[in-house]
């Protein structure tokens, strides 16, 4: 089976429909400046709420060729907290857009038709922001890496000169590569969106159905109401859900894996917990899962219960399935 990214069709385009030019352009000094000048605004916006602003991205390491985009990292106390702050951002300028397919950040772009910068939000204590900060700090400090960077992303443009997925994918490997020597220990919780995350996707749901050509629900992959989310332990992928959002605040977990070299530690139940509590976040309260006999033990663990519950896709049970569920509250962990 030839697996294709479901996110293909992602694109920035202009108010006329045309796919934007990536724009790689040699490193301007005054970048830092211009962070400095919109941190000050944004701080004033987010307000007590906002503990620490950094500098992020390409533009925060000097020297280094870069999209002329500022990206700027605020660390707040509470994330939820951060919505009530979005007519502020707007006034500023910027456009809310969400999580933007990572768990528990809150991210802002401003410029629509000319970029000029992205706000990431994060919740003292996420590992993300963390993942940011050491990944900037590493590439200040080592300029062979900063050096293969910069060629990368001029190789990359040239390349997918419209194509902001295929760019994004291109980097992937070598961010990762980064990742797993700048110091990075941490879990991230992302939407699968790459190229190698797909992969991950693919490989991680062959362990229920043996092969791709028998999965029944690649559909999912293209559906809204369907969240795939990739689960990382520091660089390296190591679990997959998948979530479907339904009526009434009710959420099925059709799947969740984590790769064989990683369970019984620990991090099935960690992944878990990070899925109820986005679904929190989200406004549901309540999730339910068909259970089989090897793994019902593990949801009783976890706080799961036999539960009735109509499938909204009327899967029939089958004779090794136990319908069970759990209610939700926020956590702030």
């Amino acid at each position: 089976m030839t697996f294709t990214n479901p996110n293909s069709q992602f694109e920035q385009v202009s108010k006329n429909g045309v796919k934007k030019e990536i724009e790689v352009v040699p490193y301007n000094p005054k970048w830092p400046e211009m962070f400095a000048e919109e941190a000050e605004r944004i701080q004033h916006a987010l307000g007590d709420n906002c503990i620490a602003i950094h500098h992020i991205g390409s533009t925060s390491i000097p020297g280094l060729s870069a999209k002329p985009i500022i990206d700027i990292l605020p660390v707040v106390r509470d994330i939820l907290a951060v919505d009530q702050a979005i007519k502020t951002m707007e006034a500023l300028g910027y456009e809310a857009k969400g999580e933007y397919g990572i768990a528990f950040r809150r991210y802002f772009q401003k410029g629509r038709e000319e970029r000029t910068h992205n706000v990431h939000v994060y919740e003292e204590g996420d590992p993300e922001a963390s993942r940011y900060i050491k990944f900037r700090d590493w590439m200040r400090s080592h300029e062979e890496d900063a050096k293969s960077y910069a060629i990368l992303k001029l190789e990359l443009a040239a390349k997918f000169p419209r194509d902001i997925l295929q760019y994004c994918s291109g980097k992937d490997a070598f961010v990762a590569s980064i990742d797993a020597k700048d110091g990075f220990d941490g879990w991230r919780m992302v939407q699968a969106l790459t190229d190698r995350e797909w992969t991950a996707v693919q490989t991680l749901r062959k362990t229920c159905f043996g092969s791709s050509d028998l999965d029944p629900f690649t559909w999912t992959f293209k559906h809204k109401e369907h969240v795939h989310f990739i689960f990382y332990k520091n660089a390296e992928i190591i679990g997959y859900a998948h979530l479907q959002l339904c009526p009434e605040n009710m959420a099925v977990l059709r799947m969740i894996v984590i790769d064989e070299r990683y369970r019984n530690l620990g991090f099935g139940s960690r992944f878990l917990q990070l899925c109820e509590r986005w679904l929190c976040h989200q406004g549901y309260n309540k999730i339910v899962v068909k259970s089989s006999q090897t793994i019902y033990k593990f949801y009783q663990h976890c706080g799961y219960t036999d539960m009735s519950w109509n499938d909204p896709d009327a899967h029939k049970v089958g004779s090794q399935e136990i319908e069970m569920g759990k209610t939700l509250t926020v956590r702030r962990t």
